[in-house]
């Protein structure tokens, strides 16, 4: 029996997802990093039954009625827990936050500026001072009447709407309308108002094409419909109904995706005309602070709001000063982790899921909690290794508040600051699942099968095989690129070779590759004019037409429901289908494909819908999942799952890892070439059924790549990825860049935007941006060979790679 005192976090017969009954002792107060290959069970540890166990542990202590309002993720599968303490998880969220959320808000920094405006700001004469609601785009107090605190508003006109004017309304002048009978009903309502629908519409009336497009009125007219051969259509009343109001309405209420991209098409986002952007009513923008309003001061980089806060703060009045001083403190935190580029107005959507999480560690810095265990999700993630110090820095004063800091972490100079290590292993999947070592770092150096052991203490018997640098076949230039921080710079990806795109986070690397480039070539694949959605970013562009191909690898999810998975993703489960479709006794009782898919009815359960699991709905309690009590998980129905394949029903064959289906489907060629290119960016861990929702961003980006490693390729192709080492262990970096320069080896471009310094020593040429962030950023200040830019005197990156060449 542990006392409640207990100095250690003692896990027992931890079984969660590949976890192998582990048994281990954590010590509390401790930065402890958790480490292992991409699959190895670290994540389910340190997450799945550390964390988890922990939250269990708090919703038992709250009223049963108050739990259903909070999120639960579940008992985890351990047989105990001892001197474990209440948790924080501190995870990369994957899903897109909402267009309201922003820095500011994150960070609850936007609270403490609309004080500071509402107790000390500089309002006009007569005017009523305004609570601190009043300077919130987010409330009706504050949002500005117009676009309703958005800042923008969708509008159309008649360019887009009618983009063939030669056309008659017959033949489908109004592109915005809908097809179908909606759109001919509209246009036999027009008919019956009396307008001519077969006259080319440049030859309609101006008064006439205006009342067609924008009015609000709907009247309501009988039509009697033109009778079709051997058809008879009664009359019916039929409301008319503009374009604009179609487009507008469409595009705010539809639930389909695709009914409401095509609505964006017809419409143009421009400012507010009534706010200008600001997002807020004419009564808050009036008041300002050191000469400026909140809108002004929300839109500067968090750096330089810093400088104006404690310019303006040190001279003012006790309130002015007690506020600023502590918006400064809480600035200066978001600034250590090497966010001083950001400004509070920035959207969540368009930040990092790395640079969320560290938005988040600051704010828990400041939040004066100890005693706690802070669970981190690879926080380095995005990171340069010119901030990485930064980072290590305030988990350390994290951690002497009196808490323990547990990491997940690939990043081995914040493995080597550890103060002790936990490494699972040795492998992936079902290869993993062990705990190899827990204790100090050091210690790893006596574990011979770990994978960690060797990138942890590098041997100087093996140096690291110099690769012979490529020489390029061609060039991209952009001239005059102008888009974010990223000012007047002309750049020039060669062809032919592996491109490294480096500097600090917010220096512009994603918006010149991302944007500007993908955009330029995403253009000229689409066959529009020299200035397209990309070209419009750069003055000229040259060399494009010497790639055929674009393809861009992100780390978007691949799936937004349980029902996407690797094998529907990868298209493999098609062949599976059609193979078991060929079995006898499929074909006696004329099962074709489409009875082995689980997303549509026929072969699958139905008391489920082929989710495997329902939902089970408790009195004051929130509703909780079980397996189906019919198919008990399976997915399908009793008569499909007595068709089997070489003795294994569909259910069955979804269950396989990668690697054991590779052997099952051996001699399959359409079934083998997915999986090996599976395989080959290593991904034998994973099961074919496994939902897209439980796989990591870096899982799910090699996914896409070994999509794309399927394919025939023909031509040139020119591969963009960002960050392809987000998430993945030294062991797997090898692995995927394997790949990546097998890709160069046949006669295509590779550029990555990358912090690892391993990935940028083995490229053949490298873009440095910088020298900092946001404004500080933008300009490229290296370009060369590693080993050129590893010599730039003003370049942030310089010293790491030169460090990794051992130069």
């Amino acid at each position: 029996m542990h006392s409640p005192h207990d100095p250690c976090v003692r896990v027992r017969g931890a079984r969660e997802h590949n976890l192998q009954d582990v048994n281990v002792d954590i010590p509390r107060d401790t930065l402890t990093v958790f480490t292992g290959v991409s699959g190895s069970g670290k994540s389910s540890l340190a997450f799945g039954t550390i964390y988890a166990e922990a939250q269990r542990r708090y919703f038992e202590s709250v009223a049963p009625y108050a739990r259903r309002l909070i999120h639960q993720v579940g008992a985890p599968a351990v047989g105990e827990i001892t001197g474990l303490p209440p948790a924080v998880s501190l995870e990369q969220r994957r899903s897109a936050p909402g267009a309201r959320s922003s820095v500011g808000t994150v960070t609850t920094l936007s609270n403490s500026l609309r004080m500071l405006f509402s107790r000390a700001g500089e309002y006009p004469t007569g005017a009523e001072r305004l609570d601190s609601d009043s300077f919130s785009p987010n409330t009706a107090a504050g949002a500005c009447p117009e676009c309703h605190g958005l800042g923008r508003i969708h509008r159309t006109d008649e360019e887009l709407l009618v983009p063939d004017p030669s056309l008659s309304i017959r033949e489908g002048a109004i592109a915005a309308w809908p097809g179908a009978w909606q759109g001919k009903n509209l246009r036999d309502v027009l008919d019956t108002l009396g307008y001519d629908v077969d006259r080319p519409w440049r030859e309609l009336a101006a008064k006439d094409r205006e009342w067609i497009l924008f009015t609000d009125e709907q009247p309501v007219v009988t039509v009697h419909p033109v009778r079709d051969a051997g058809r008879i259509q009664r009359p019916y009343q039929g409301t008319y109904m503009s374009a604009r109001r179609y487009v507008l309405h469409t595009f705010a209420d539809t639930k389909s995706r695709t009914l409401r991209a095509k609505a964006e098409r017809f419409l143009t986002s421009v400012p507010c005309p009534v706010c200008g952007g600001s997002r807020l009513r004419p009564e808050a923008m009036a008041v300002t602070f050191a000469g400026r309003t909140i809108a002004e001061l929300a839109a500067l980089p968090l750096s330089a709001l810093a400088e104006v806060l404690a310019g303006a703060g040190a001279g003012g009045e006790e309130t002015a000063r007690v506020l600023t001083g502590d918006l400064l403190a809480r600035i200066g935190t978001v600034t250590e982790l090497g966010l001083g580029y950001l400004s509070l107005d920035r959207t969540a959507p368009t930040l990092s899921s790395g640079e969320l999480q560290r938005l988040r560690l600051a704010t828990q810095l400041r939040s004066g909690l100890f005693g706690v265990v802070y669970v981190l999700d690879e926080p380095s993630a995005g990171l340069h290794p010119a901030d990485t110090e930064s980072l290590l820095g305030v988990l350390g004063r994290l951690k002497e508040a009196g808490n323990s800091v547990f990491v997940v972490e690939h990043q081995m100079d914040v493995v080597r600051r550890a103060d002790w290590l936990v490494d699972v292993g040795p492998l992936a999947g079902e290869h993993g699942g062990r705990v190899l070592h827990s204790g100090p770092p050091e210690g790893l150096a006596e574990v011979p099968e770990s994978a960690t052991r060797r990138f942890l203490f590098p041997s100087e018997d093996e140096p690291e095989p110099v690769r012979e640098t490529r020489t390029p076949s061609g060039w991209i230039r952009l001239s005059k690129v102008e888009r974010h921080n990223v000012r007047g710079v002309d750049a020039a990806f060669p062809l032919g070779v592996f491109t490294a795109v480096t500097g600090v986070s917010g220096s512009g690397k994603s918006t010149l590759v991302g944007q500007v480039l993908a955009g330029a070539l995403a253009d000229r694949e689409a066959g529009e004019e020299a200035a397209g959605a990309g070209e419009q970013f750069c003055a000229s562009a040259s060399g494009l037409e010497a790639v055929d191909r674009l393809v861009q690898v992100d780390q978007k999810p691949i799936g937004r429901t349980p029902r996407s998975n690797l094998a529907t993703y990868t298209g493999l489960f098609d062949t599976v289908r059609k193979l078991f479709a060929r079995t006898e006794t499929a074909r006696e009782r004329g099962y074709t494909a489409g009875r082995f898919s689980f997303n549509v009815s026929g072969g699958r359960c139905e008391t489920c819908q082929g989710e495997g699991f329902v939902s089970v709905e408790l009195l004051f309690l929130p509703n909780t999942y079980a397996p189906c009590p019919d198919c008990h998980g399976a997915r399908y129905n009793p008569e499909t799952l007595e068709v089997t394949l070489r003795g294994l029903t569909v259910a069955q064959v979804l269950d396989l890892t990668v690697e054991s289906a590779a052997d099952f489907f051996s001699g399959t060629p359409a079934a083998e070439r997915a999986l090996t290119t599976l395989l080959d960016v290593g991904l034998g861990y994973l099961r074919l059924g496994q939902p897209a929702t439980e796989l990591s961003g870096g899982e799910a980006q090699r996914i896409k790549l070994a999509s794309e490693l399927q394919r025939t390729r023909r031509g040139h192709t020119l591969y963009l990825l960002d960050e392809p080492t987000t998430g993945l262990h030294p062991a797997d970096v090898e692995v995927l860049m394997r790949q990546l320069h097998g890709l160069v080896d046949a006669h295509n471009t590779v550029v990555v935007v990358e912090h690892d310094m391993a990935v940028v020593a083995g490229a053949d040429h490298v873009i440095d941006l910088g020298p900092g962030g946001g404004d500080r950023g933008g300009r490229i200040v290296a370009t060369g060979t590693p080993q050129e830019v590893a010599r730039s005197a003003e370049s942030l990156t310089a010293p790491y790679l030169a460090k990794t060449l051992g130069s």
